[in-house]
């Protein structure tokens, strides 16, 4: 199994672009997969670059509606038009991040984007024996407080992101086992929780970004959530490969209780499993 992240906030090799976003391209089995498109077209020129055929893709996923992870879906759709696109019914809802004396900053994905190439999930998405999707993860672990400033805008205003259309990706394929999520809203805790449900075992491997950046280094609280996660993520052995929007300062905390089972995602890195 391979991973080659394709867009993330930094990058290892010359001549890759780097942006806030993320995306990754998998080879599990008997699929290329494509998991996220980061904010514009620089994925694209990455993948290229670093050799991926994204017209080869045969499954491609969009974890949730924010423009950092979907801003390049019509660019890929343009490119492929082989392979199933799968997104949550409600990643087409308005998205907003409201800073502290700001104006609402829109997030969300292009409204004017044709939605013909998609492929509907919910709560849960069994594409066969090797990937499966699932979404609407409850949080129980508080995790939500790390995107307290993130909302969406419905007839009643701006109401709290409770993130139903945050999906993650489980693949089962080459005797390892694989969880893939896009920011981990809803906590990354809780999303493997529930992957170990699915799977009977926690997953061999977890990619992904797992949103703390947002938490303000240093307070009581903040730290009391890093830790928390850190706590739970030691439990087992499985191995983490995390950025975007962890952010370096949960990441080195984590990092000192994780120590080599953590490491950074970073623009233009292939990890085989």
């Amino acid at each position: 199994m391979k991973v080659v992240t394709l867009m993330e906030n930094t990058a290892c090799g010359e001549g890759l672009s780097a942006s806030h976003g993320l995306s990754l391209y998998l080879e599990a089995g008997a699929h290329k997969i494509l998991f996220d498109m980061g904010p514009d077209q620089e994925f694209l020129r990455n993948a290229e670059r670093l050799g991926v055929d994204l017209r080869a893709v045969d499954t491609a996923v969009l974890s949730h509606g924010h423009y950092d992870h979907g801003g390049g879906l019509s660019l890929f759709g343009l490119l492929n038009d082989r392979a199933e696109i799968y997104l949550h019914p409600a990643a087409f809802q308005e998205y907003y991040a409201l800073m502290p004396g700001e104006e609402a900053e829109y997030i969300g994905l292009d409204q004017g984007m044709s939605r013909k190439r998609f492929t509907l999930t919910g709560r849960e998405k069994v594409i066969d024996g090797e990937l499966t999707l699932f979404a609407e993860v409850a949080d129980q672990t508080g995790a939500l407080r790390a995107s307290a400033r993130l909302f969406t805008r419905t007839f009643d205003g701006f109401l709290r992101d409770t993130f139903p259309h945050e999906q993650n990706l489980l693949i089962t394929a080459e005797g390892k086992s694989v969880l893939v999520a896009g920011c981990a809203h809803c906590g990354i805790v809780n999303i493997l929780r529930e992957a170990e449900r699915r799977l009977g075992r926690r997953p061999d491997a977890v990619f992904g970004g797992f949103h703390l950046f947002q938490l303000t280094a240093g307070e009581p609280e903040a730290d009391a959530l890093i830790d928390e996660t850190g706590r739970a993520l030691l439990e087992g052995d499985t191995v983490y490969y995390t950025g975007h929007c962890t952010g370096d300062y949960a990441y080195d905390r984590l990092k000192t209780m994780l120590g080599g089972r953590l490491h950074r995602l970073r623009g233009g890195v292939t990890v085989e499993l």
